[in-house]
């Protein structure tokens, strides 16, 4: 699948971080992007940046774990803006907290939203796409889909789901014999706002655990996936790879580094701000009176690219020359032999 001017393409958590350099990156093609998230002042600045990279904006508040919003919101994009061609779910909310101190209905909340907002999203794409036998469904996942780390039992429980209930779909879209595709891009640490505007029971103020990536990284990862969604999923970052490697190989060892790590990693130095906002209920940026944009805090730390991306996406450029590299070593230890 390819993109180009006509494109219908929906992301959803569009009005800040991966969300939105994700809709930035398809309008510099000239797609039309349904903006789907709860912020007014984050999805009106959306909107102009998809008008300023010369793409079609349709920003639409929509509340993902709400099943009936969302379906409203794809027959407002269709009806506006065409056929879907790529639907992209990268909204969420979380907590920074022990599980001992978050509430219960904070957690459902979070499970809601980052998980059933996916779910929710999935669905509706499905029912647009597989009539007319053709589409992208490209859900938004992390390192964390693998791996659970400590203080964000919430997120990486809804992270682990979202990879459980994409498999099945895939199954079934194979089963089939689709054209529909679905595909997911598994994360490193962003320097995305969420660290200012997520709720937060942490002393200090959180972070990304490092390496941290730009969220633009993810964008272009997101835009390989809709366009090349065949593969199962893509991983962006070393940190990520080296993640889910060792998780397959020494699960034990891994908990027990978290464990040690996993609480200093994750907070800066600076106390976290008594008056910090927090996204659970409310639109963070409505609150705030601003704009929070793609970019969190950590534009200083943040790598522009990943060459780990690279060969995620060009795997068969690498088996090619790791086989040209065998043939070539087996042909100089023959002649060698000959001697």
């Amino acid at each position: 699948m390819s993109g180009g001017r006509d494109q219908v393409v929906v992301v959803t958590g569009a009005s800040g971080g991966v969300g939105r350099a994700c809709a930035k990156a398809f309008a510099a093609r000239g797609a039309k992007v349904g903006l789907l998230a709860r912020g007014e002042k984050g999805l009106a600045g959306a909107a102009e940046d998809v008008r300023a990279a010369g793409g079609t904006p349709l920003p639409i508040e929509v509340d993902t774990a709400d099943y009936a919003q969302v379906e409203q919101a794809a027959d407002r994009v269709e009806r506006e803006l065409g056929p879907l061609d790529v639907w992209v779910n990268a909204a969420f909310t979380s907590v920074f907290a022990p599980l001992t101190e978050i509430k219960p209905d904070e957690f459902h909340r979070v499970t809601e939203v980052t998980y059933l907002g996916f779910v929710h999203g999935t669905r509706v794409a499905l029912d647009r796409m597989l009539p007319r036998d053709r589409g992208a469904i490209v859900q938004v996942g992390s390192a964390l889909a693998y791996r659970g780390v400590p203080l964000q039992s919430a997120y990486c429980g809804a992270k682990h789901a979202i990879q459980g209930f994409t498999e099945s779909v895939r199954c079934e879209l194979l089963h089939d014999g689709s054209n529909v595709r679905i595909t997911m891009v598994q994360l490193p640490g962003l320097n995305t706002p969420q660290f200012s505007w997520v709720l937060s029971r942490l002393p200090r103020h959180a972070q990304p655990v490092p390496p941290v990536y730009q969220p633009e990284v993810a964008a272009r990862a997101i835009l390989f996936a809709a366009d090349h969604p065949g593969r199962r999923e893509y991983w962006v970052g070393g940190s990520t790879a080296a993640t889910l490697l060792a998780n397959a190989v020494a699960p034990g060892l891994l908990e027990r580094y978290l464990a040690r790590t996993g609480y200093r990693s994750q907070q800066t130095d600076q106390p976290r701000p008594a008056d910090q906002p927090a996204n659970l209920w409310e639109p963070a940026d409505d609150a705030e009176g601003h704009d929070f944009h793609a970019h969190g805090e950590f534009d200083e730390q943040a790598k522009p690219r990943s060459y780990q991306l690279w060969a995620s996406q060009h795997h068969g450029v690498l088996g090619a020359i790791g086989l040209g590299g065998a043939a070539l070593a087996a042909v100089l230890a023959r002649a060698r032999r000959s001697r």
